[in-house]
């Protein structure tokens, strides 16, 4: 039999009563286990992210097939090369015990073991965004919260944000179709969204966006198939993920890139760094360069889902960033917010470690359990051989700059062109749906903001607006 222990080793006598004074006494202080029992459940739960709360994930690997060495010199995209990876599933706007079946952006967060060093991918079901400048995220973010006042979510903060702020249309009529409410976690495409770096060994910049195609096809549910799912269950993606993976059917996405020169930016016309914008693919096509598989279950779901930390911020040699102002916000804003949920030391945990040599000054903190091996100096630069020192033949090449510092001024205000290509290409009931989605989701706004939203549809298509005010009865 294995004995019982507390969180040191000691082996519990009775774990069923407490230590009491006489049958009818208060407890005595010195019952050690009952405290740490009542501590440790008084911090079972760590802060729940602010967005993605709601998450499934699982382990896998990517396997590369093309030659990509004209492009990047990052060993993960070479050709022949498998990575282990883990990949993060999240409802976004709900809390931690949000519906899986609600109508709502998917994340879609990969973190890549490589082997030189952990590359976070942290992207979402949709190629493009609600906004393409940081300085409206955290308004943003309130308006899928809770009213502070009513403690109720708010179809009207919603629109009254989505209508005074229209470069939210292509990513709003994307949420409103029929692709709106997956009906599966491996049933959905998944994309980095933003726009990256790729570096060569020559050190050539190309801009890259990422996607990642599932080949299980694509399959949604509709608001009444979704109401009734969730009538019976809250938690039908994580149920679905878990048990497609126990029985061996393992999830697979075709991965796929659309590279750009530096040089070739103004074939697109518009901004290539605005989220809110996607590359068209008769001007980008698409390159298939791989395949995604997961294929491991995670045994501990607090340790390893929960305690997940993604960001941006992690990179590798041969990829980089770009002048996205919200990739460039998030590089920021993600590891700090990981440093406020889970600690100083996230990086330690084993879901969140490097599986490649790791040399930093970077010491102490809470919870700090690792090994200090960078010998004589704690310090950087140093005259020690055996202590790690920077490395100059990483440097990325410059990247050229021009204006004056000023407030964001976006290159256009064309918020419709794209939206409107997007609704051209819906069928008759795919408009059907998107029609009576939007009619659904404004329940409870003010006629002043459907009206504005009905003036913005308006622009898109008069199609779209009109078939809104019908969905709407107006």
């Amino acid at each position: 039999m294995r004995k019982l222990t507390n969180d040191f080793g000691n082996i519990v006598a009775d774990n069923q009563n407490s230590l009491s004074a006489g049958v009818k006494g208060p407890l005595l202080m010195q019952d050690y286990i009952l405290l740490e029992k009542l501590a440790h459940q008084n911090r079972e739960r760590i802060p729940e992210r602010t967005v993605h709360a709601k998450g499934s994930a699982a382990y896998g690997e990517m396997k590369i097939t093309a030659d990509l060495s004209a492009y990047t010199k990052a060993k993960v995209f070479q050709k022949g090369e498998v990575t282990p990876l883990f990949l993060r599933f999240s409802t976004v706007a709900g809390e931690a015990g949000a519906a899986d079946a609600e109508r709502d952006v998917r994340g879609f967060a990969i973190k890549f073991y490589t082997k030189e060093g952990n590359w976070d991918l942290v992207g979402n079901n949709t190629p493009t965004f609600f906004i393409r400048d940081a300085y409206k995220f955290p308004d943003f973010i309130h308006t899928q919260k809770r009213d502070p006042r009513t403690h109720l979510r708010s179809n009207n903060a919603a629109w009254d944000f989505w209508t005074l702020c229209p470069e939210s249309l292509h990513q709003v009529t994307i949420l409103m179709s029929d692709r709106g409410i997956p009906a599966s976690y491996r049933h959905m495409h998944g994309f980095g969204s933003h726009t990256y770096s790729f570096i060569n060994d020559k050190n050539e910049r190309f801009w890259v966006k990422f996607h990642f195609k599932t080949m299980q096809g694509i399959k949604n549910l509709t608001n009444e198939e979704a109401a009734n799912l969730i009538a019976k269950d809250r938690e039908s993606h994580q149920r679905d993920l878990y048990e497609a993976i126990e029985r061996k059917e393992f999830p697979k996405w075709k991965v796929q890139l659309q590279i750009l020169a530096e040089k070739d930016i103004e074939k697109l016309g518009f901004n290539p760094f605005d989220l809110t914008k996607i590359w068209p693919h008769k001007i980008v096509p698409l390159m298939d360069v791989g395949e995604m598989i997961l294929n491991k279950n995670v045994d501990n779901y607090f340790n390893e889902v929960e305690q997940a930390a993604f960001s941006p911020s992690n990179i590798v040699s041969g990829i980089g960033f770009s002048p996205d102002k919200m990739l460039q916000a998030r590089i920021f804003s993600y590891p700090d917010a990981q440093r406020y949920r889970i600690g100083t030391n996230y990086h330690l945990l084993p879901v969140n470690r490097a599986r490649s040599k790791v040399n930093t000054y970077n010491v102490a903190g809470a919870m700090n359990f690792d090994t200090y091996k960078n010998g004589k100096a704690y310090y950087e630069p140093n005259s020690y051989n055996d202590s790690p020192k920077e490395d100059k033949s990483y440097l990325e090449p410059d990247l050229i700059l021009e204006g004056d510092a000023q407030r964001y001024k976006p290159m256009d205000d064309d918020f419709y062109s794209q939206p409107r290509a997007l609704f051209d290409l819906m069928n008759e009931e795919q408009k059907k749906q998107l029609f009576n989605n939007i009619a659904s989701s404004m329940d409870g706004v003010e006629e002043a903001i459907i009206n504005k939203a009905l003036n913005h549809f308006e622009k898109i298509s008069p199609a779209y607006a009109d078939g809104v005010k019908k969905a709407l009865n107006k």
